[in-house]
């Protein structure tokens, strides 16, 4: 692949702010809208989300000052495929001028100005380094009046480079934060995160700010490798959802990116041609809940997916919108009439189109369906081959081309399936079975068994709540 230069842009070092994103780009949707500022925020000097596919070949001194960045491949719109994948390319990105203008802006998600500077305010009453934070929640984004009529905690996920230094001056900073097992040191303490689970470790029920937070801390290896193969769909899962990024890393924007085209794919294996906007984002909000063990012993919200899509559905509009209006086999079978706000997708049902996306799911998920499928078509995928097909530039004014996985005839007869629906939800389950129970054992020893009752009774009184609410 020919190595790309990607459009710098000035972003300042503690804040990724949003930029308003015009439409004089947008090829042939409704759907892209306009991205608003996030309120209190100062823009960066972005222009048009959909229009990063002016991807450069680089040339000439490699010391000249340019910031390069060799191997993102996609078309306009963020459409990333193939070798963003590699983690090792990942590692390279160490600085937002490295990404193209405008990219992940998405992801940002506008809330109350005032809580925003809370919850940023929060972040600096830790001494230990945060790289990357987003909240998220009930305490952040509305699920409803059930859930307003009581104070629920604050959930917050910090990634930071070492775990075990974060832990060893977090031990000191707040030791009453920790349970027990803080007294066995930052190493025990960095094991148990990193070892078992999903690789973080939860604080919750902590008074800080003049809130009440769960914090939850993890590695930013670990989670940008869960956002681009779905080792566990334990963080990717969440930011499925509409966060609040507090703090802002290269790194995870654009893993996180490809973790949001990886879970519109998935959705589309999951539904039939024609569905509406509010299925397709019911669909994307459920999957991180499928095999949770929680949901099988009245633990949580049976209505939890409803509420978040329902009372955030504009949050999911800005989040999706722009990648859906650039995914080529998805069209507008009824938009916007004025009159009612239900929006009709179709998506192509070539087995051409969906063998593309089955090779571009997520790799550890992807790995999960193949082996189900070894079975069940009785033949070895090794004896197709996946191959990396060369699509010219989008842009006019672009060099070089651009490489995109192309399904090989094994993914075809997956998407000919009739059962994929079923293997596809499988597949999830069994993702996300395992690294749930193995997080919510972990609990009992890094929360403590006091919290972790507290936890779990909470869990249980909202579970009943809703259904008597529902009956």
């Amino acid at each position: 692949m020919s190595t790309q230069i990607l459009k710098s842009s000035r972003i300042g070092a503690r804040d990724v702010a949003i930029a308003r994103v015009s439409q004089t780009v947008v090829r042939r949707r409704y759907l892209t809208g306009i991205v608003t500022p996030d309120p209190g925020s100062e823009p960066p000097p972005f222009t048009n989300l959909t229009d990063i596919s002016k991807l450069r070949t680089s040339s000439g001194d490699s010391n000249s000052g340019a910031d390069r960045f060799g191997g993102i491949s996609g078309t306009d719109g963020c459409y990333l495929d193939g070798d963003v994948t590699s983690e090792k390319l990942i590692k390279e990105v160490s600085k937002f001028s490295q990404l193209p203008e405008n990219f992940g802006v998405n992801q940002h998600i506008p809330i109350d100005n005032e809580l925003k500077e809370r919850l940023r305010s929060t972040l600096w009453k830790f001494k230990a380094p945060i790289r990357y934070a987003f909240a998220y929640g009930s305490g952040v984004f509305s699920q409803g009046q059930s859930y307003q009529r009581t104070k629920p905690q604050v959930d917050l996920i910090f990634g930071v480079t070492y775990t075990q230094h974060w832990h060893s001056l977090n031990i000191s900073q707040y030791p009453d934060h920790y349970s027990s097992l803080r007294r066995l040191g930052s190493r025990a303490v960095s094991y148990v995160q990193d070892n078992i689970g999903a690789g973080v470790y939860f604080n919750p029920y902590v008074e800080i700010n003049g809130m009440t937070v769960k914090y939850g801390v993890v590695s930013i290896d670990t989670l940008c490798r869960d956002l681009l193969s779905w080792d566990s769909l334990y963080l990717s899962g969440r930011l499925h959802k509409p966060v609040k990024i507090l703090r802002d890393d290269p790194r995870v924007r654009l893993a996180n990116q490809r973790n949001l085209f990886s879970v519109i794919r998935t959705a589309l294996l999951l539904l039939p041609k024609k569905f509406t906007e509010q299925e397709l984002y019911h669909t994307i909000a459920s999957i991180s809940y499928m095999g949770d063990p929680r949901m099988n012993v009245a633990a949580e919200n049976p209505h939890k997916v409803k509420n978040i899509v329902d009372n955030q559905k504009q949050h999911f509009h800005r989040l999706y919108a722009p990648l859906i209006d650039n995914l080529p086999n998805i069209e507008i079978a009824r938009g916007y009439d004025g009159v009612s706000d239900t929006v009709t997708l179709v998506q192509d049902m070539d087995p051409l189109r969906r063998g593309n996306m089955v090779a571009r799911l997520p790799s550890s998920f992807r790995k999960k369906l193949y082996a189900r499928y070894t079975t069940i078509l009785g033949v070895d995928p090794a004896q197709y081959s996946t191959t990396r097909a060369l699509a010219e530039p989008s842009s006019d004014t672009s060099e070089g081309t651009i490489n995109r996985t192309e399904g090989s005839k094994f993914d075809q007869m997956i998407a000919e399936n009739g059962d994929l629906r079923a293997e596809v939800s499988r597949a999830i389950q069994n993702t996300v079975k395992w690294s749930s129970l193995a997080q919510s054992i972990k609990g009992l020893a890094t929360a403590g068994v006091t919290k972790s009752i507290k936890y779990m009774g909470e869990k249980f009184s909202k579970s009943r709540a809703a259904k008597r609410s529902a009956s």
